[in-house]
């Protein structure tokens, strides 16, 4: 199964390849390999709004990263730069879904004893980090 740790840049568009046209830039259409979910491309738009490029990703379709360069010799540092930022976005959304189940965990245990070995037993179970 596919998750948000998964989510990589897994090539172009092959419907809008790159092309050389007669306007001073050129689009490019990155393909995830597989679908992100609206609310990482809410949050993936939110980080790139305050990168240099101007990058976005539909939520409703959470597949295509649209962005474009000047010079076909930006293509590698844009590409690199993006690598990066999904890969920092899904950190970020990973961290944050965390943080808000111990939130929720910590609301729920507030009927259970939080004195005594119950409460240091709750808030060791609330502060464990199941990632790598």
């Amino acid at each position: 199964m596919e998750g948000i740790s998964d989510i990589r840049i897994g090539g172009i568009d092959e419907s809008r390849p790159p092309m050389i046209l007669k306007q001073p830039y050129i689009d490019l259409v990155f393909r995830l390999n597989h679908k992100a979910p609206s609310e990482w491309c809410v949050a993936f738009n939110d980080l790139m709004a305050k990168d240099k490029l101007s990058v976005k990703i539909e939520p409703s379709e959470g597949i295509y990263i649209e962005t474009w360069v000047r010079t076909p010799e930006e293509i590698e540092p844009v590409l690199q730069n993006l690598k990066e930022m999904v890969n920092r976005c899904s950190e970020e959304y990973v961290e944050r879904i965390e943080d808000e189940a111990r939130a929720a965990i910590r609301r729920d245990s507030g009927n259970m004893e939080d004195e005594g070995e119950q409460g240091r037993l709750n808030r060791i179970v609330a502060g464990l980090k199941f990632d790598a």
